[in-house]
């Protein structure tokens, strides 16, 4: 066995793990930054020395035997182990913390507080980065997330930080406009901003539940964020609907309104997230401290509990 071992390069392992995690041999060799051949004949050579295969080739994808499952996981924490102590000995990973975020978390609430962050930690320099998927922190450069979602994700430790819900915010012309908006109902002709089916929950939430979606009349305007689509009502476009404590500012000013106290809560919730064998990472520890203390404080946030508190 130990004969085995030896004769086994970690570049093998490295491309094997790729190609399991990734499920083709063409998507490992494109993250890794060589050929398909090479990629091919590492995984080939590697099946060689153990002399049993470890892919099914089928037409268009490979899948993995029963060999290469079982490979595929210890490779799969093997080659996470090392990630994780290359960047927790490494200076250039300790002074970056790089967090990645939906937009219109990252736009409308991270970013205007992220300053006091650095200026408690002046050496940790502060990269954010959104994006509408969920990043897989196993694999991919990000240090830290905030997402949403029901905070139990494997091999991720998890952090709650504020509901997942929205309100109908419009301008106080828009409101004006539509009559003073007194009754819910009245929303109904409208000319709504966003989802049709999030519309709906919220319709349900202020007791007017109506067949479905398809009742509703179609809105005119959705964008691919809560940020686009309250830009729009602040263009008097319409009544956009959207999570009020991240346009605080807005509402405060008076360029925004929210004609009704009812908010619609859709599941989970946003959660600072990492990857749980990098939670005594010292730049992970010191921001986790830091937003945890930062909703902790936020008087908004208290007037806005998760569902079922």
């Amino acid at each position: 066995m130990s004969d085995i071992l030896a004769s086994i390069p970690l570049s093998a392992i490295r491309v094997f793990e790729a190609a399991a995690r990734l499920k083709s041999f063409t998507r490992a060799a494109e993250e890794l930054g060589v050929t398909q051949a090479a990629v091919s004949w590492q995984v080939k050579a590697l099946e060689k020395r153990l002399d049993q295969p470890l892919f099914l080739r089928l037409p268009r994808e490979v899948a993995l035997t029963a060999a290469g499952e079982r490979l595929s996981r210890a490779a799969s924490e093997a080659v996470s182990a090392l990630r994780t102590a290359l960047l927790d000995i490494t200076e250039i990973g300790e002074g970056v913390l790089s967090i990645t975020s939906l937009a219109t978390a990252a736009n409308q609430w991270l970013a205007p507080r992220i300053g006091a962050f650095q200026l408690q930690h002046p050496s940790i320099a502060v990269r954010l980065d959104t994006s509408t998927r969920m990043v897989d922190l196993a694999h991919e450069n990000f240090d830290v997330a905030v997402r949403s979602g029901e905070g139990d994700w494997p091999g991720i430790e998890s952090h709650y930080l504020f509901p997942h819900i929205h309100a109908p915010l419009c301008t106080p012309a828009m409101r004006e406009r539509l009559g003073g908006l007194t009754r819910p109902e009245e929303l109904f002709d409208a000319p709504l901003i966003g989802s049709p089916q999030e519309w709906a929950v919220w319709f349900a939430a202020a007791g007017l539940e109506r067949q479905g979606a398809a009742d509703l009349r179609i809105p005119r305007i959705a964008g691919d964020s809560q940020t686009v689509e309250v830009a729009s009502a602040l263009g008097e476009q319409g009544v956009a609907l959207a999570c009020p404590f991240f346009f605080t500012a807005d509402l405060e000013a008076g360029r925004l309104v929210m004609p009704f106290p009812i908010v619609a809560h859709y599941g989970g919730g946003h959660w600072l997230a990492y990857r749980a064998d990098r939670k005594r990472a010292p730049k992970i520890k010191a921001f986790r401290e830091w937003i945890l203390d930062c909703v902790a404080q936020d008087p908004v946030l208290r007037d806005y509990p998760p569902r079922g508190s």
